[in-house]
């Protein structure tokens, strides 16, 4: 990981004089300046992208598209107590060892190897090994 970002470092640092190109409006206009940053952003944004994503991977899976709605709605006729918790719900958090009840994801929505639960009045999807939130169903 930290070679991935070494090396969009280095692009950054290499691609410096592109962008102060870029912005010098007697190197050719806007136009040349907005191509160039363009080109300058496609390269690095390639690199960085997939540093930052590699990682957020890791974490982040869960219900896509129209499957969001409807589980909050089943969990919402589940009736399914809210855990109180300090800290700020989000993905990558971890839940407490105890205290915290997970039950299993219904088949249908294609994601049973998560548990979920509800905190602070919203639902999350929990990997029941790491007890991290994977996703937090709005």
């Amino acid at each position: 990981m930290s070679k991935k970002i070494l090396f969009a470092g280095a692009i950054l640092a290499a691609l410096a004089p592109v962008g102060a190109f870029a912005q010098d409006p007697a190197a050719g206009g806007a136009a040349a300046g907005a191509a160039t940053g363009a080109v300058g952003g496609a390269i690095v944004g390639g690199p960085i992208g997939a540093a930052v994503g590699g990682v957020t991977g890791a974490i982040v899976g869960g219900l896509a598209g129209d499957a969001q709605p409807r589980f909050r709605q089943y969990v919402v006729q589940q009736e399914v107590p809210s855990y109180r918790y300090t800290q700020e719900v989000r993905v990558g958090a971890t839940l407490p060892a105890s205290g915290v009840e997970f039950y299993e994801v219904p088949a249908e929505y294609g994601v049973t190897q998560y548990r979920y639960t509800v905190v602070n009045d919203t639902p999350v999807l929990v990997d029941p090994g790491t007890r991290r939130i994977v996703q937090v169903i709005r």
